[in-house]
């Protein structure tokens, strides 16, 4: 039987070489976004690119629990690969329909509520393993104001606080994961121009293979079966401060559980 993987994100630059390596090794893929349009488009490039006909779309806002949680309800059988790439950078502050601010909303707690409602189906399988794509940007994560409700929103700000929560976030599901054998870690990816990193005024020196690369390692690598709660850049494991204090990484998994 194929092993099943979804790759959120995957119509962006990164995400779509995440999902191109994903669907040429041989795994039954999804990828997942809320555009439906863009989801079928980068469908049909996948399956010309790779040869492969494996592949599925998964249409749903992540930035919105109750679709992530619907869309979990649907699924059918094991998943052995969960890869998290999601993200916006909108230059000015947006809220989601429930009134959660954008970045938070979708490049944390979409991460969140995937592995939550997931993880499930992971359980118990042979080297099944979890990726967040998260980065070396990260940073001035303020836990009383996650969603800039008292500080002037800037995206850039509200996009490194959202990779420093990835990061943390991974060592809390890695340890909740553990008992159940599913691996969890964080990916930098590499500099890639893309809508993303454009937003927020930055460009980029690597071809999105090349920024997809320490993510596929994350993903696939068999060196890697069994390490759970490590941060990764350039395919190689590096220390991340931010995870270091349990403390405040609880305390992180506590408030996205109140959403």
């Amino acid at each position: 039987m194929m092993q099943k993987a979804i790759v959120t994100g995957a119509y962006g630059a990164i995400g779509k070489a995440i999902a191109r390596g994903i669907a040429a090794k041989g795994y039954d893929l999804y990828i997942a976004g809320r555009d439906e349009g863009a989801l079928k488009k980068c469908r049909e490039e996948l399956i010309r690119e790779t040869g492969s006909n494996h592949i599925s779309c998964l249409t749903a806002d992540l930035s919105q629990k109750h679709e992530v949680k619907t869309l979990s309800g649907k699924w059918n059988g094991p998943l052995h690969l969960l890869i998290n790439n999601a993200a916006t950078t909108p230059r000015l502050r947006q809220e989601t329909p429930q009134g959660i601010e954008l970045q938070f909303a979708t490049n944390v707690l979409g991460y969140f509520w995937m592995i939550r409602f997931f993880s499930d189906y992971m359980k118990g399988l042979d080297d099944a393993r979890i990726v967040n794509v998260a980065s070396y940007w990260a940073g001035d994560l303020d836990i009383r104001d996650m969603e800039f409700k008292t500080r002037r929103y800037h995206n850039d700000t509200a996009y490194r606080q959202s990779k420093q929560a990835n990061r943390m976030l991974t060592m809390a599901f890695a340890e909740r994961l553990k008992e159940h054998g599913v691996s969890v870690l964080a990916a930098h990816p590499g500099d890639v121009s893309s809508k993303l990193s454009n937003n927020l005024g930055y460009g980029g020196w690597e071809t999105p293979e090349e920024g997809a690369a320490t993510p596929l390692f994350c993903a696939t690598d068999p060196i890697l079966k069994g390490v759970s709660g490590k941060y990764f850049a350039d395919k190689q494991e590096e220390p991340c401060t931010f995870s270091r204090d349990k403390a405040v990484v609880d305390q992180l998994y506590d408030v996205c559980m109140q959403y």
